[in-house]
């Protein structure tokens, strides 16, 4: 019984770890994940939030999700970049890192090891249905993996696909609900709609 008391109390005193906010387009990643740095500010929590300089949608700084709500944010070109500016921040949040290189979870981990809360939120999977840059790694060596679903376009079922509506085959194209739409399995196999 000590060890384990002992075990939650080293924990709670480094309060680092990770967790990963993953699932398809549409389905409220970033929402969640401003929703979640809130409640930490709210916990007067130094809180600092990433996201990728390619990602200029619905702003060239600001995290947005697809419904408006917004939190400032500071653009990197690489993962690097977010240890050299974390500063005191006890928590980080991380938007859109599918885009980010392949040395995030390099990164998250040093965060974590050092006591810092990382959040990030991402799409597990590209518009192939494949595991989509370093988010299958993150979800890997993640404390907490939450899983969120859209709703299928055409039945209404959970979605957990991000179907390309556009002709392209980047793996990265930014685009909204007129490049893309959330699917189900069924529907986004079925590719006859």
């Amino acid at each position: 019984m000590q060890l384990t008391e002992d075990i939650f109390r080293r924990k709670n005193e480094s309060g680092g770890g990770i967790e990963v906010i993953c699932g398809s387009m549409f389905s409220g990643k970033t929402e969640e994940l401003i929703r979640r740095i809130n409640r930490a500010r709210y916990a007067k929590l130094n809180v600092k939030i990433f996201k990728p300089k390619l990602d200029i949608r619905y702003d060239d700084n600001d995290v947005v999700s697809h419904n408006a709500t917004a939190a400032a944010s500071t653009p990197v070109g690489k993962s690097a970049e977010i240890l050299l500016l974390v500063g005191h921040a006890q928590v980080v949040g991380i938007d859109e890192a599918q885009f980010f290189d392949n040395k995030l979870p390099d990164i998250c981990t040093t965060l974590a090891n050092k006591g810092v809360r990382v959040i990030i939120a991402g799409l597990d999977m590209d518009f192939k249905g494949r595991p989509f840059g370093p988010i299958p790694t993150l979800m890997a060596i993640a404390e907490s993996v939450t899983k969120v679903h859209a709703v299928c376009v055409r039945c209404g079922n959970p979605a957990l696909y991000s179907y390309r509506l556009v002709p392209s085959k980047e793996k990265v194209l930014l685009g909204e609900k007129d490049s893309y739409e959330p699917r189900c399995r069924i529907c986004y196999n079925s590719k006859t709609f």
